[in-house]
């Protein structure tokens, strides 16, 4: 049987699969929901035990616990390690829901939930084409599986889980769907990915709240502050005036520029699809270099003062920000981390006092577009697809993919089907069906190539 008619055949099984996963609230940045990643866990274990593979289990770690699998087809064959994660991002806020997140719907030729895409839907993909590369007997490498609970919130003890366990995860090559294509008829593999470094400002004044019209213009107030040291990180020019924060900046090539400049692309429809009158970047790069090859820097969050309904005058004693730089291969997120908090605490006028404190980051990575593994991934996609994948650099990150390469000693191939319009990390994430279909295919494709 093809892997059409497979997927046909099996397509209520496969949604009810996928259903039973979407519908447990894996939640890793929220405390309360630490049964609900064991759940999800134990629930991955027991749908890979029924895929196919030789054992399963769920291990612990320093944080939520991890799902490993495995499957020896012969010991002498190559052997792929699966990476994906199934904890899931918040879902607030829920107003901006037009279904439950929690409950998937199929609608409009589309998966609606949280981890529809991200990293459920993309992950249920491996696993299904591993099932289907299986039964028919086109396997020809051993396949292992891991699954994390933390990728959403650092990926915090899976690079020590490793560190331990490096014999149980020796492989040839890691195979990750966590990633986003071009456009659904731009099918593209990620080679590049940004690294990241995150952080909370705290930032006090007085030692209380303050009665803006008794104290105000005697008092720093800690909001406006803040809202100045932020203001004063990016020039009007988009670049970042940390001083040396560009020491390290991959400079990329003329010609992988134009590489990135041959992807389809409109600025215009990219403009209106997002509702904004103009963008604004990083000055000397177009908008696809801005969010692949450049550096960033973006507050995340900020708050502070009285932010309830109605008004009440106040000078607050604190306010508070989440910031992030998305880095680019080179740069170091320790190095970048530690030169951020100097930055700030420099920059600190005398009539506040400012915390920062570091969250979690990570370092950017690059894929060879000449390893065997690569080039049967571009085999999946093209059978897929019907055309040859773009090998483009993206704006994301993942920061367990370098740790992989440092710990592991292996490469990963960046195998993801996501698209722009699947909402993740945002309200009405969704994901369109015939997408996750022909990424099956394409993950089958590359076992039908790989180790043969």
């Amino acid at each position: 049987m093809n892997v059409k008619e497979y997927i046909e055949k099996n397509r209520g099984r496969f949604q009810e699969e996928l259903f039973s996963l979407i519908r447990i609230p894996s939640i890793s940045s929220d405390p309360s929901h630490k049964n609900d990643m064991q759940e999800c866990a134990l629930r991955w274990k027991n749908l890979l035990l029924e895929t196919g593979v030789d054992m399963a289990e769920v291990m612990p770690t320093s944080a939520n616990p991890v799902v490993f699998a495995s499957k020896v087809i012969d010991p002498s064959a190559p052997t792929v390690l699966v990476y994906g994660h199934y904890d899931v991002m918040p879902v607030e806020p829920l107003e901006l829901w037009n279904t439950d997140p929690f409950e998937p719907v199929i609608q409009d030729g589309r998966l609606w939930a949280r981890g529809a895409d991200d990293d459920k839907g993309q992950s249920f993909l491996q696993v299904k084409a591993f099932e289907i590369a299986l039964r028919e007997k086109l396997l020809k490498c051993n396949v292992k599986f891991l699954f994390e609970g933390g990728e959403e919130i650092g990926s915090p003890g899976l690079e020590d889980f490793c560190l331990a366990h490096k014999d149980l995860l020796k492989s040839d090559i890691i195979l990750v769907s966590d990633t986003s294509m071009v456009g659904a008829d731009v099918p593209s593999i990620t080679t590049g990915l940004r690294g990241l470094a995150y952080w909370e400002i705290e930032v006090t004044g007085p030692n209380r709240d303050l009665h803006s019209g008794i104290f105000g213009g005697a008092v720093a107030n800690p909001i406006n502050v803040l809202c100045k040291m932020i203001a004063g990180i990016t020039d009007n020019d988009g670049h970042i005036t940390i001083p040396g924060f560009y020491d390290d900046v991959e400079e990329v090539s003329a010609r992988e520029r134009e590489m990135l400049a041959a992807v389809p692309y409109s600025e215009d429809k990219y403009r209106e699809s997002l509702d904004v009158k103009a963008l604004f970047g990083e000055k000397g790069y177009s908008t696809l270099e801005r969010t692949a090859i450049r550096p960033t820097f973006d507050v995340c969050g900020i708050w502070g003062g009285f932010t309830g309904e109605g008004s009440k005058t106040v000078l607050p004693s604190k306010a508070y920000a989440k910031v992030s730089c998305r880095l680019v291969p080179h740069q170091e997120h320790e190095k970048i981390s530690g030169m951020f908090i100097d930055y700030i605490n420099r920059i600190a006028p005398d009539y506040v006092r400012v915390k920062v404190t570091p969250m979690h980051g990570g370092e950017g990575y690059v894929c060879p577009i000449d390893l065997p593994a690569y080039k049967a991934a571009e085999k999946g996609y093209e059978d897929a697809f019907g055309k040859k994948p773009l090998a483009v650099r993206r704006g994301g990150s993942i920061p367990i993919i370098a740790a992989f390469e440092k710990v592991l000693g292996v490469k990963s191939i960046l195998m993801g089907f996501g698209l722009e319009s699947d909402a993740t990390h945002s309200p009405n994430e969704n994901m369109p069906i015939d997408i996750m279909d022909k990424g099956i295919e394409a993950i089958v494709g590359f076992y039908r190539e790989y180790g043969r």
